[in-house]
């Protein structure tokens, strides 16, 4: 029940934050937006429409067609989500921002918008529109969800070009590109840490000297050279990226011809790290 309210409560601040990117950024530079908020935008450039109906009316329209391929739970924060959005996007509708830089209102309104939706998804619901559209093809055809909302929303984008003009459309897709990296980092998380796959003859020498120096667990997996069919033992170590240099200084005193390979890892969870209840 905790977690659940907890969950409630993101979304009502990311649909807070999407609203007022778009009251204070999009409308006023006259920029595009994609999905459902694209055309309710369009249609308020075209017939001063309010965009808090106008994207109450169409997401509810998509909540009712998409439901039946979402799980309940996220069917039902999407629906919150929907109408939080529409809520704050009145009530900030006069909110004002003193800035006529476009470029950078077209950054800050990434950053904003991809903070806000970002923050709805990691919390499980959906900003609707087009976000229900990349719920699915990440569920069905595993898309990316951050690159399959751009995908989406691109198309309105595009479509809107006629009434933004170039200009405008240039600084909507930067825009877009910006909330896109924004809400990937908020979705998947920022790590700093980095998975270490260590290939050396003198694995126990630095296993032992890992465990020593650095206090860090060490992973022994067992494999073969595809040429030789012999036999090695590989060490897998997650550290930080500060880590990095004194586990190379650790390989390069005990083994020069040791093959490595870092990789950034997104989220690391369990003994040492974040626990699985967080």
């Amino acid at each position: 029940m905790k977690k659940t309210f907890v969950e409630i409560l993101y979304i009502i601040v990311g649909s807070f934050l999407f609203a007022l990117s778009i009251n204070l950024f999009v409308l006023p530079s006259n920029f595009g937006e994609g999905g459902v908020t694209g055309t309710t935008v369009i249609l308020y450039y075209l017939f001063e429409w309010s965009p808090a109906i106008t994207s109450f009316i169409l997401n509810g329209i998509l909540i009712v067609v998409g439901y039946k391929f979402l799980d309940k739970t996220t069917t039902i924060y999407t629906i919150v989500a929907t109408i939080f959005i529409s809520i704050f996007l009145e009530l900030t509708k006069d909110f004002t921002i003193d800035s006529n830089e476009l470029i950078l209102n077209s950054l800050a309104g990434g950053v904003l918008t991809g903070i806000g939706i970002g923050i709805i998804f990691r919390a499980g619901g959906t900003s609707a529109g087009s976000a229900i559209l990349a719920k699915l093809t990440h569920k069905y055809l595993n898309w990316n969800v951050s690159y399959s909302l751009l995908f989406f929303d691109a198309i309105v984008v595009f479509a809107s070009w006629f009434i933004i003009g170039t200009e405008g459309l240039i600084l909507t897709i930067l825009m877009l590109y910006v909330a896109t990296k924004v809400m990937n980092y908020i979705i998947e998380g920022i790590s700093s840490k980095r998975a270490v796959t260590i290939i050396s003859n003198k694995y126990d020498e630095i296993a032992e000297k890992v465990n020593h120096e650095m206090d860090r667990g060490v992973t022994v997996l067992t494999g073969y050279g595809y040429y030789t069919k012999k036999e090695k033992d590989i060490l897998y170590i997650i550290i930080s990226k500060q880590e990095i240099t004194q586990l190379r200084k650790i390989i390069k005193e005990i083994d020069k011809e040791a093959f490595i390979t870092v990789q950034d890892v997104r989220d690391v969870f369990g003994e040492g790290f974040v626990k699985l209840s967080e």
